[in-house]
C-alpha cells in the first residue's frame, strides 16, 4: 500500500514543475434560486486545481509517474489514453522531459478538449467510443513501440502524485472536517483519501460520481471491480466503464461513501460557480458543488468542507 512517505516523496519530486494551487474560502454559500434542496450547507473551501499547470490536477500524477521512469525507458516517449485532462498532464510531463508523446482519446471526448490537445502539436488519435477502448489502443501502441504507458488512475505513482493535493490542502486549511472529491477511474480520490487519512485519520471523505457512470459506486457496493455495460454522461472525464482492484481497494479502505449527481445537477452547479464565483470549470469540477446543492453528502453536520475543483472548462458559461 502507498505510505505517507510516498506522498511526501512525490511532492518533493514534482514540486519544481507544479503550482501550489490556492484554497478559496467561500463560507456558507447562498445558492438562491439555483437550487431548492440545500438545507444543510456547510462552510466550503475550494482547492482550485483548475489553476494547475495543464488545467487540472492530472498534471501531478502524470509528472510523478514520468519522473519515476528510468532514463532509458522514458527516452522512448510517453503514451496514454485519456478523456482529455490526463492527456494534457502527460503532454506537460513529456515537454519537461523533452521526449515524444502519443495520446489516444475516445470519440466521446468533448470537441474543445480534442481541439486543445491537437493544438498542442502532439500526436493525437481518436480510438473507440469510450475511454476503456482508447486505453486498449494505447496499451497496444506502447507494446508495439516501446513507449512508456502511463495509466490515468491504476498506477501507484500516479495515485501518489494526486495525493499531494491532500498534503497541500491540509496545510492550507488544517481544520477541515470533510473532503469531497469527484470520481472517475478513482486515481484522484484514491490518492487524496489515502493521504488525508494518513495525516488526519478522522477526516470524512466523500466521493461524487455521475449517475450515468457509477463505476466506483457499483464496485464498492459489490466489493469487487465492476464493469458497467455502458456509460451515459457528458462528464466524460468521469466515465470509465471499469476501475481497477488497486483503486477499489484504496477507496474501500479510506472513503466513507460515494454519492451520485446527474449531468443537469453538475451543469447547474457549474453555472452557479461561474456566475457567483467567477470560476470557469468543466462538469467534473462542479460535481462536488452539485452534491452540496442537492444535500447528497449525508446526514449530520459536515463541518468545514473542502472540495477539489479538479479541472478548468467552460461548461458553466
Amino acid at each position: 500500500m502507498i505510505q505517507l512517505q510516498d506522498f511526501r516523496a512525490a511532492r518533493r519530486l514534482i514540486a519544481p514543475h507544479m503550482r501550489v494551487t490556492p484554497v478559496f474560502a467561500i463560507g456558507t454559500p447562498d445558492f438562491g434560486a439555483a437550487v431548492a434542496h440545500a438545507a444543510n450547507t456547510p462552510d466550503l473551501f475550494l482547492k482550485l486545481e483548475n489553476l494547475q499547470v495543464s488545467g487540472s490536477f492530472k498534471a501531478r500524477g502524470a509528472m510523478n509517474a514520468a519522473l519515476n521512469l528510468d532514463e532509458t525507458t522514458r527516452s522512448k516517449g510517453l503514451v496514454t489514453a485519456s478523456g482529455g485532462n490526463h492527456g494534457m498532464g502527460v503532454i506537460n510531463a513529456a515537454r519537461v522531459l523533452n521526449v515524444p508523446v502519443k495520446i489516444f482519446l475516445p470519440t466521446n471526448t468533448p470537441k474543445p478538449k480534442v481541439a486543445k490537445l491537437r493544438k498542442s502539436g502532439v500526436d493525437v488519435t481518436l480510438s473507440g467510443s469510450v475511454w476503456d477502448e482508447a486505453n486498449h489502443a494505447a496499451i497496444t501502441h506502447a507494446r508495439d513501440t516501446g513507449m512508456a504507458y502511463i495509466h490515468p488512475f491504476a498506477d501507484p505513482n500516479v495515485i501518489a502524485g494526486q495525493g499531494t493535493i491532500a498534503l497541500e490542502m491540509l496545510e492550507q486549511q488544517a481544520d477541515l472536517d470533510t473532503l469531497v472529491v469527484a470520481v472517475g477511474g478513482g486515481g484522484l480520490i484514491s490518492g487524496v483519501a489515502t493521504a488525508a487519512r494518513l495525516v488526519r485519520p478522522g477526516i470524512r471523505i466523500i466521493g461524487v460520481e455521475p449517475t450515468g457512470a457509477p463505476t466506483l459506486f457499483e464496485s464498492l457496493k459489490h466489493k469487487e471491480v465492476v464493469t458497467l455495460p455502458a456509460v451515459n454522461t457528458a462528464a466524460t472525464s468521469l466515465a470509465p466503464r471499469q476501475s481497477s482492484a488497486l483503486n477499489v481497494d484504496l477507496i474501500g479502505q479510506n472513503v466513507d461513501r460515494i454519492v451520485l449527481v446527474s449531468d443537469d445537477e453538475m451543469r447547474n452547479a457549474a453555472g452557479w460557480m461561474w456566475r457567483e464565483l467567477g470560476l470557469s470549470v468543466e462538469l467534473s469540477a462542479a460535481a462536488g458543488i452539485a452534491a452540496v446543492m442537492q444535500d447528497r453528502l449525508g446526514e449530520g453536520d459536515m463541518g468545514k468542507t473542502g472540495i477539489i475543483v479538479c479541472g478548468t472548462g467552460t461548461d458553466g458559461q
